[in-house]
This record gives structure tokens, C-alpha cells and sequence, in this order.
């Protein structure tokens, strides 16, 4: 990843990475020029520093806070979504149609989006008509590959509100890491990928941590309303697991070698995801819809969860280009910590030992799953040698990885995050 600087010059964004004004004539001295250099190669080998920093190198500290910034932006959308559905669902009067919910998020999205490529055209009316005729008619056929997957993230969104309306929030959270073993699946059967034996572990281990937390649902952990089915719920799962493990997959497979921008795709997406959701409004819901209104039962928290769905995962997918594949694991492991502490505050959850288990195996699953490949040896010469830091090269990007989101995100697969969001 590069940041580009008012002149126009680039720079290496990862850690100890330098800026290209550093090194140009006046900023630096010959001296603090080739220190700079050897710490950057010392860190890049994970040795320790030759000797104290100069002044210059402050951009890097600035980076690394960046990066925690990334980590709290990823867990609090995580859990914040899946709370607030929640949250909305249960609130007693009128309860809103999470078809229109889902349609409302598709529209902002879009809308969002078409602004942001306004910008990027420097407000020109005329570039902006003429990009969008070439990109979204003349090249058709990029725009109709769209189509599949964007049916199946509306689907996708809407089994959302059905599990989380019968399943607690804690609960869902935890067996939704399910979406990490259906693309990985879906990887191997469609790309031939290969996955390490620390990779397969870690997913026989999400299995079994989420079996357990059903098995302790399935037994009546807790307090339960009568209009809530935890079958209903678990089928609304596993559905949406596989529709988002089998979207993030298909997307790097049509899309591999696409030009197109971020933003160009989540407008064609939310093209798609409008239409295809007035669709399945009017098919669930439609008489309902015509008789109370669009808009009936919401209140401040149902356009909350809107607002949420419609730019939460655009924020995550700017943020994100700052985190590595160990941090969004381990966002996904607090974000699961968070809604279940959040659970037991807002909606009475209760937390028994079996839970806890099962909790725990999916945190450690996603954690191990997201280590890069080389850090099982590392791990193991870790203990027989001492601490031993892994260190990605600067300038070098993180390895794939198959998950680490949620809900409508096109964060699947091995598709970068900073690639779309839908």
C-alpha cells in the first residue's frame, strides 16, 4: 500500500516505512537518511534497533495508531450491527419490516457511493454522466456478472434479521464465524486453493466451538421469548454463512483482473441490491407494506441500524487497508467478547460454562485461522528460543485471507476488504 502526498510523491505506508519527503534534499541529513535506512531494514528483519531514533522517524508511531484506530473501527462495527438489529427487533410496539430495512441500506449505499465518484471527477456533471454510461452500459457484461452475487448478499441481508430476531446476539455472533469454514470450502472447490494444516485445524475447531454454543442454545440456556425460534434462527445461519462463503468466492473468481473502483462496483451492487430488494419486499411483505406504509414501526433505532448497515462497511473498507490479517482476526475475537458483555447488559443473556467453551474455541479458531502461514514455525521456535516477533516487509501486502466480516460486506473470500463493500 502507498499514500500519495500533495506533490504528488509516494511513500510505503506499512511499518517502517519511509516518507518520500524524508528522503528528499533538506528534509534529512545524509546521516539521519542512511539511520533511517538501516532501522527500516533492522525492523523489516525483526532485529532490534541499532540505536535511538531521530526525530524524523515520528511518522511511524503515527501509523501504528492508525492501525488500533483500524482495530476499534472493526470491532464496534462487528458488534455494533448485529446489537442494534438486535436491539430494534426486540423493542416492544410496532416492529418494523426488515424488508424495507434492507432496501433503505442498498439505497443510502448507492447514493453514497455515486457522491464519492462525484468527488473523484472533481464535481464535473458531464465526466461523471459519461464514466458511469461507459462503465455501467457500454461494458454490460461486467455489470451483469454483478448480478448473482448481489442477489445473494439482499438474501443474504435479509436472513440476517431472521436469525438475529431468534437467536441472541452473543449466540449469532459466535455461529455466524461459520462463513470462515463455507469460504474456505468454497476456495478449495472453485479456486483449487490449498489451506495449512494449522488452517484446517483451526476450522475443525470453529465447528466444534460452534456446535457446542448450539448444543447449549438447544438446551434452554437462559430465558427465552415466546416469539422466538432458535431453529428458525440456526437455519437463517448456516443459509447465510453459505450464501456469503459462496459470494466472496464467486466475486474473485468473475472479478479477477477487474478495473473497476471500489466505489463503481458497490454502485452497480446497490443497483442490483435495490431492485432485487423491492423484489422480495413485494414478494414477503408486499401487502403488508402497501396497507401500513414503507416506512411503518420505525423509530430512531430502526434508522440507526439503517444508518449502520448503509456506512458501517464504508468506513470499515477505508479503514481496514490499515489492518493486517492478524488484527482483523483478532477484532473478530473482541467484537464476539463485546457482544456477549453487551448481551448480558441490554437483553439478561446468561452465560454458562458450556457457552463459554464454545465462545472460547471459535475465538481461538479465528485467531489461529488468521495467522499467516509461517507463524506455526515461527510459534514453534518461539519456545524453544524465545519471543519472536512476525514482521510483514514493508511495502509488502498481507496474506489472503478468507474471512474476517460479516453480513453484507464483500470482505469474503480472499477478495481484499478495500475492494468492496456491499
Amino acid at each position: 500500500m502507498a499514500a500519495v502526498g500533495a506533490g504528488g510523491s509516494t511513500a510505503a505506508a506499512g511499518p517502517g516505512a519511509l516518507s518520500a519527503g524524508a528522503l528528499e534534499p533538506g528534509n534529512a541529513s545524509a546521516g539521519e537518511t542512511e539511520l533511517l535506512l538501516t532501522w527500516a531494514g533492522a525492523e523489516a528483519r525483526g532485529q532490534g534497533l541499532p540505536q535511538p531514533l531521530p526525530e524524523t522517524s515520528v511518522r511511524i508511531p503515527a501509523h501504528r495508531r492508525l492501525k488500533y484506530i483500524s482495530l476499534a473501527v472493526l470491532v464496534v462495527q462487528n458488534a455494533s450491527l448485529i446489537l442494534s438489529i438486535r436491539y430494534a427487533r426486540t423493542l416492544p410496539g410496532d416492529r418494523f419490516f426488515a424488508t424495507t430495512a434492507v432496501v433503505m441500506a442498498e439505497v443510502l449505499k448507492g447514493l453514497t457511493c455515486l457522491l464519492l465518484l462525484f468527488a473523484q471527477k472533481r464535481g464535473n456533471v458531464k465526466h461523471l454522466v459519461l464514466f458511469l454510461h461507459e462503465a455501467v452500459l457500454v461494458q454490460y457484461v461486467d455489470t451483469l456478472k454483478l448480478a448473482v452475487p448481489s442477489l445473494i448478499y439482499t438474501l443474504q441481508n435479509n436472513l440476517q434479521y431472521v436469525a438475529i430476531s431468534n437467536l441472541p446476539a452473543a449466540t449469532f455472533q459466535v455461529t455466524y464465524q461459520l462463513k470462515i469454514l463455507t469460504t474456505a470450502l468454497f476456495s478449495v472447490l472453485m479456486l483449487n486453493r490449498s489451506l495449512s494444516r494449522l488452517q484446517w485445524a483451526s476450522l475443525l475447531l470453529l465447528f466444534t466451538g460452534v456446535a457446542i454454543v448450539q448444543a447449549q442454545q438447544a438446551s434452554g440456556g437462559g430465558p427465552r421469548p415466546l416469539d422466538q425460534n432458535p431453529g428458525a434462527g440456526l437455519a437463517a445461519v448456516v443459509a447465510s454463512c453459505l450464501s456469503s462463503g459462496f459470494a466472496g468466492v464467486y466475486f474473485e473468481k468473475i472479478l479477477k483482473g477487474s478495473s473497476g473502483s471500489v466505489w463503481l462496483r458497490n454502485l452497480q451492487l446497490g443497483l442490483f441490491g435495490t431492485a432485487l430488494g423491492l423484489v422480495g419486499l413485494w414478494w414477503a411483505e408486499g401487502t403488508a407494506v402497501a396497507t401500513r406504509g414503507f416506512f411503518f414501526g420505525y423509530t430512531p433505532a430502526v434508522w440507526g441500524v439503517v444508518l449502520n448497515q448503509a456506512f458501517g462497511g464504508l468506513l470499515v473498507a477505508v479503514v481496514v487497508k490499515y489492518a493486517d490479517n492478524i488484527l482483523k482476526g483478532f477484532a473478530t475475537s473482541l467484537s464476539i467478547v463485546l457482544s456477549t458483555v453487551a448481551s448480558i447488559r441490554l437483553f439478561g443473556f446468561h452465560v454458562d460454562p458450556l457457552f463459554a467453551l464454545g465462545a472460547g474455541l471459535v475465538i481461538g479458531a479465528v485467531y489461529l485461522y488468521s495467522l499467516p502461514r509461517g507463524a506455526a514455525k515461527a510459534s514453534a521456535s518461539a519456545s524453544a528460543s524465545g519471543p519472536c516477533v512476525h514482521q510483514q516487509p514493508p511495502g509488502q501486502p498481507p496474506p489472503p485471507q478468507l474471512s474476517s466480516h460479516h453480513g453484507d460486506l464483500i470482505t469474503e473470500s480472499f477478495l481484499p476488504k478495500s475492494v468492496l463493500v456491499k
